[in-house]
C-alpha cells in the first residue's frame, strides 16, 4: 500500500550518532542486505530493481532498472559512479544523507556494482561538503577493514573497490559527462550525447551514473523485493521521496515523505505552514531550475509524473520562437527535479528572486557552448546547448514571468515613476 508520512527507508538513521559507524550501522541490520545480494545474480538483482519502479533522484526521474540495463552485455569493464556534486539551489539531501548514513550508501553502491559486474567504482562529491567527505572516507576505510569491500569481499571472489574522489565547487560538475571528465582530470564540461555514459563513460568504458538518494534505495529493494518498493509510491515511481523544504515556512528541513502528498499538505501539515501567518505566493517544486508552481497549483503531489504528464499538465519544451504557455487549459509545465522545495510568501518580491536565480546559472556557466557562454543574460538558449543548463537558466525566467507577469509590469512602472 502506499506510504503514509512517517514512513523511512533512507532516513531511518537520521539523529544516530552510532549508526554513523560500521558496528553501529551492522547492529541496525547494515550490511545483512548486501550479503543476500551476493548471493544473487547480477541480472536478479537489476530486475528487482526495474520491478521496484526506483527512478533517479538527482533530478531527471528516469528509471533505475532501465539505465543499468543500457550497459551492453559484453561489456568487459563497467564502472558505477555515485553522484554526490549536490549543488542545486534549493536542494540539501545528500549531504544529510551521506552525513547520517555513508554505510547505507556504501552498501547500495556495492550491491549495485554486483548486479552491473562493475569493479573500479567512484563516489563524486562536492568539494565544499567536508564534513560528509571526511565521514565517508573513515566509512569506507571501515568497509575495507572488515572485508565488505576489496578483492575478496566476504569470500565470494568478487571485487569491488571504492574511491571517494572531491570535485571543485563548479554546478555543471553535476551534469553527468562533466563529472566523468572532471573525475578523468579534465575540464569539468560536459560530453556531446549519444554515446552516452552506459555505453561509453568514464574512461571510455560503460558507466553508470547513479544519484546518493538512488543508490541507498537498493538495499532496501534487495530486503524486501521490488514489489513491495513500488507498492510504497504511485503510479510509476515507487518508493518515498526526500524532499528539501526551503524558505517561507515555519519549520523547514529535510523530509522523507510519500510520492502522493500534495505540496499542500507538506506545507501545512509536514512544515507548519507559512511563516508570519502569511500565504503562499509561489512554491519552486524541485530545484531553482525548475518553473515554479503559484498559489492554485499546490493540490498536484510531488510524484515526478504528477508535475509532468497530467491530462492537464505538459512537460517544458521551450525552442526559439515557441512561447512558454502553449495550449489550452491549466498547465502546470514544471517537474519535480531534484526535490528542493523553496516556498514564498505573498510578501516576496519576484523579479528580485529570479534576478538572483539568473546571476547563479550565468555565474555557472562552464562556457563551452556559445549561446550559454553569451546567452544567459539574455535566455533564448534553452534546447541550444550541449547539457540542460541552457534550459535550467531559461526555464525559471520564462515560468515565473508567465505566471507572475504582473510582479514584473508592477516593478518596472515603479521604476518609470521612480526616473
Amino acid at each position: 500500500m502506499p506510504a503514509e508520512i512517517g514512513t523511512k527507508i533512507v532516513t531511518a538513521r537520521f539523529g544516530n550518532n552510532e549508526a554513523r559507524t560500521l558496528p553501529g550501522y551492522e547492529r541496525t541490520g547494515g550490511y545483512g542486505q548486501l550479503r543476500k545480494a551476493l548471493a544473487m545474480r547480477p541480472e536478479d538483482i537489476t530486475a528487482e530493481v526495474k520491478a521496484s519502479n526506483l527512478r533517479g533522484r538527482g533530478g531527471a526521474g528516469f528509471s533505475t532498472g532501465v539505465k543499468w540495463g543500457f550497459v551492453p552485455k559484453d561489456a568487459r569493464t563497467v564502472h558505477l559512479v555515485c553522484n554526490a556534486d549536490e549543488s542545486e539551489p534549493g536542494t540539501c539531501k545528500d549531504r544529510e544523507l551521506m552525513f547520517w548514513d555513508p554505510h547505507l550508501l556504501i552498501e547500495g553502491m556495492i550491491i549495485s556494482a554486483h548486479a552491473l559486474k562493475a569493479v573500479h567504482n567512484y563516489i563524486y562529491i562536492r568539494g565544499e561538503m567536508m564534513r560528509e567527505y571526511l565521514v565517508l572516507q573513515k566509512a569506507v576505510a571501515e568497509a575495507y577493514a572488515r572485508g565488505y569491500l576489496g578483492q575478496n569481499i566476504l569470500g565470494t571472489g568478487i571485487e569491488v573497490q571504492l574511491t571517494v574522489h572531491r570535485g571543485a565547487g563548479a554546478y555543471i560538475c553535476g551534469e553527468e559527462t562533466a563529472l566523468l571528465n572532471s573525475l578523468e582530470g579534465l575540464r569539468g564540461q560536459p560530453r556531446l550525447k549519444p554515446p552516452f555514459p552506459a555505453v561509453k563513460g568514464l574512461f571510455g568504458n560503460p558507466t553508470i551514473v547513479n544519484n546518493v538518494e538512488t543508490l541507498m534505495n537498493v538495499p532496501a529493494i534487495i530486503d524486501k523485493g521490488g514489489a513491495w518498493f513500488n507498492a510504497l509510491g504511485m503510479g510509476r515511481s515507487g518508493g518515498t521521496r526526500i524532499v528539501c523544504v526551503s524558505g517561507h515556512v515555519n519549520r523547514p528541513g529535510v523530509f522523507e515523505l510519500p510520492m502522493g502528498i500534495t505540496f499542500t499538505e507538506m506545507i501545512d501539515k509536514v512544515c507548519g505552514g507559512v511563516w508570519k501567518g502569511r500565504k503562499v505566493k509561489a512554491v519552486i517544486p524541485g530545484g531553482v531550475s525548475m518553473p515554479p508552481l503559484d498559489a492554485s497549483e499546490l493540490d498536484v503531489p510531488c510524484e515526478f509524473d504528477a508535475l509532468q504528464t497530467d491530462e492537464r499538465i505538459k512537460p517544458v519544451m521551450v525552442r526559439p520562437g515557441q512561447p512558454f504557455d502553449v495550449g489550452g487549459g491549466r498547465q502546470l509545465r514544471t517537474m519535480a527535479g531534484s526535490g528542493g522545495i523553496v516556498v514564498m510568501d505573498d510578501m516576496t518580491d519576484i523579479p528580485r528572486a529570479v534576478w538572483r536565480i539568473m546571476k547563479f546559472f550565468a555565474h555557472e556557466s562552464c562556457g563551452q557552448c556559445t549561446p550559454c557562454r553569451e546567452g544567459c543574460g539574455w535566455l533564448d538558449i534553452a534546447g541550444n546547448t550541449i547539457c540542460a543548463l541552457g534550459d535550467a537558466a531559461a526555464w525559471p525566467m520564462l515560468g515565473f514571468l508567465t505566471k507572475f507577469r504582473a510582479d514584473f509590469e508592477a516593478k518596472i512602472a515603479r521604476k518609470g515613476k521612480a526616473a
